[in-house]
């Protein structure tokens, strides 16, 4: 994963592959999703980011695995 921003247009564009673009979903008038020919993201951009995605204050934490002795959440035993 990459996070891009553009300080001159104060967008932000999150790219999660590079996989070819197919089809561009608008979610907002701001926020824009890039979708690959099976249907998942490729890239995701925010425009007017500092404001939309509070990117005035990026950080990125890994969470600790899972203990796999623990079921999931509405898990059959």
């Amino acid at each position: 994963m990459r996070v891009k921003y553009f300080y001159d247009t104060d967008t932000a564009l999150m790219e999660f592959t590079d996989k070819e673009i197919s089809e561009t979903r608008e979610l907002s008038e701001n926020i824009y999703v890039d979708i690959d020919q099976d249907g998942n993201v490729v890239s995701m951009t925010i425009e007017h980011a500092k404001v939309n995605a509070g990117l005035w204050e990026f950080s990125y934490q890994e969470m600790p695995r899972r203990d796999p002795k623990i079921p999931e959440q509405g898990a059959v035993r």
